[in-house]
This record gives C-alpha cells, structure tokens and sequence, in this order.
C-alpha cells in the first residue's frame, strides 16, 4: 500500500464527481446502488475484522468505495467486478493502492481458487440484492477456503438468513446459512446511504463459516433434497410435502418414525437437528 493519502470516494460528493467525470449512471439491470457513507464503509471493514496482509476477495467493488476502505486496512484485495466499464474507472480510483487487484469476470463463474490461490481468505461485498442468494450459496457449497463473508443484504433476506424455527421466515435459506456459517446481524444501512437511494432497507450480515457444518449428516445431498422439499409447499405438512417432491410414500412414514418426528408438522418447524435426523433415517431406509 502506497504512503499517499488518498481523498475518500464514500461521499455524495466524490461518487458524484467520479460518476460525472466518467459519464457513468448506476445501472438497474446490474442493481447497482453506490455506497456514499463512510462510517458504513468502516462498519462493514471492522465487522470483517480486516487486519494487515489479510486476503480479501471483494464482490462487485464498483468505483471502489469498500475496496478503498479494504485497503487503507491493510488488506491483500482481489476484486472481482462485472461491469466492464468499472475497471477503467476503478484504475483512476484505486491509483497508487499496490494492495489492490481488479478481476473483470462474473463471480458465479470465475475460477475462485485460481485468482485467490493456496490458503484462506475472507470475502466482502455488496452484492446486487437481486443476485445475492445465488452468490452466497454458490460460494458456501463450494466449500472454498473462507473464513468469514460479510456483505451488505436487502434488510428481509437477512432476517430469512438469520431466523429460527417457527417463524414466516425460516425457510431453505435459513437451514442452509446456518447449516455452513454462524450469521449475524451487525449494521442497519439507511437508503440514503447510496447513491441512488433504494426502495429497500440494508443490513451488513457477517456471517463466520463453520469449521465444519453445524449438523452431520450421512448424505449432505440427501439432506438438502429433504430441507428443498419441506419448504417447497409450505402449506402443507412435512409427509405430504415430500410426497409431492418425489419421495416414497412407505419410506417417509418410515423415516418420520425411525427420526421420531409427527409426519403432521410443517417444514418450518423443524431445527436442523430434526431435519438432519429425517434424512439420516431416510438414508438408512435407502441404503437397508
């Protein structure tokens, strides 16, 4: 990191000067919403625990707002943007910061283990609220060396990331989060934090990845097919909803008896324990 200080791009003001200067608009169909406060930007660096020569895989860095707040922490970043108009601008932006490297490239399809290399690495972002799910998952089941993801999320898929059971909003995303990581909420992000505001309100979530997975499991592939299928018609109860999701109607009254679990509760009562338990009888049922 160069000694040079350098001017700082989470305000309304140098966002609004680096969008001008070169003839950018934040792009709907990207979901791009610019980060213009800086005490966010130090929120989200703290809650990632960022210490010096930490590797960093930043997601979406756009003008390099968090990237700047990354590397004035010390941090070793790698910033993977999709837009390929924002690396000439993140050059600009990011001059004179030797910590920094800019990758152009989809993050669902970039080779992760061959940008970032041997050991483990933490990852921040503020992803497209549209895309969020997909990213988080995709970089969870990959079970990539990570220690740590802290990214800015739409304020209810937080809550959903975060729930327990016998909530509206514990669901498949909730048992799988919490399944590989321990999710948090640390920060509310009012809209008129961005540039352009949302319509949406904002949290950091930091979420520390499991060293191994909160439940074991005999069949990991097994137990998600039983998480997808309790929620995938929540109306109704557990045995009827995995009926309709291709199960065998003889092995699922089976498995409710040998997990010792009423075949008449719905999915969103269930813990992870409980569903790690159906599926290891299932499995055991499967495999007699």
């Amino acid at each position: 990191m160069s000694g040079t200080l350098h001017p700082q791009i989470a305000s309304r003001e140098a966002t609004s000067h680096i969008l001008k200067a070169f003839h950018l608009r934040a792009s709907k169909r990207l979901g791009q919403n610019f980060l213009i406060d800086g005490g966010i930007v130090r929120g989200i660096v703290e809650a990632a625990e960022i210490a010096a020569g930490d590797r960093v895989l930043e997601i979406g860095p756009g003008i390099g707002t968090l990237t700047q707040g990354l590397a004035e922490a010390g941090a070793d970043v790698t910033a993977v943007e999709l837009d390929k108009k924002l690396p000439e601008v993140l050059a600009h932006t990011l001059a004179g910061y030797d910590n920094v490297r800019i990758v152009q490239g989809d993050i669902l399809k970039v080779d992760i283990p061959e940008i970032m290399g041997e050991g483990k690495f933490k990852v921040v972002a503020n992803l497209p609220y549209y895309i969020t799910t997909p990213i988080l998952m995709a970089l969870l089941e990959r079970r990539l060396p990570i220690t740590r993801i802290v990214t800015m999320v739409q304020k209810e898929v937080a809550e959903r990331m975060t729930a327990q059971p016998g909530g509206k909003d514990y669901g498949a995303l909730s048992v799988a989060v919490q399944y590989y990581t321990e999710p948090e909420i640390v920060l509310e992000v009012p809209p008129k934090s961005f540039l352009p505001a949302p319509e949406v309100d904002s949290v950091v979530i930091s979420c520390r990845v499991r060293e191994v997975p909160a439940v074991r499991v005999r069949d990991e592939r097994l137990f998600f097919r039983v998480v997808k299928a309790a929620f995938g018609q929540r109306r109704k109860t557990l045995s009827n909803a995995m009926k309709g999701a291709g199960f065998a109607k003889e092995e699922i009254l089976s498995a409710f008896e040998g997990a010792g679990i009423d075949a008449a509760r719905r999915g969103e009562t269930l813990s992870l324990e409980e569903f790690a338990s159906l599926a290891d009888a299932l499995h055991a049922i499967e495999n007699a």
